[in-house]
């Protein structure tokens, strides 16, 4: 069984920088595996603003 966690990424914006890389770095050493990029917000013209990042982990059977 795998338990799962989503975390809210910037997309690469005028006044700020993408920081998904950052973030699956983080969670891959704490033992997560990303999964998936989930589009969350957009803005004008369908462009991307947010998106959830998918991490899993499989859980210890006791």
């Amino acid at each position: 069984m795998y338990k799962y966690t989503y975390v809210e990424a910037s997309a690469e914006g005028f006044f700020h920088p993408a920081n998904h890389r950052e973030l699956i770095d983080k969670y891959s050493s704490e033992g997560w595996r990303f999964v998936s990029a989930i589009p969350s917000l957009f803005g004008t013209h369908g462009v991307i603003k947010q998106f959830d990042l998918v991490f899993e982990k499989e859980e210890k059977e006791e």
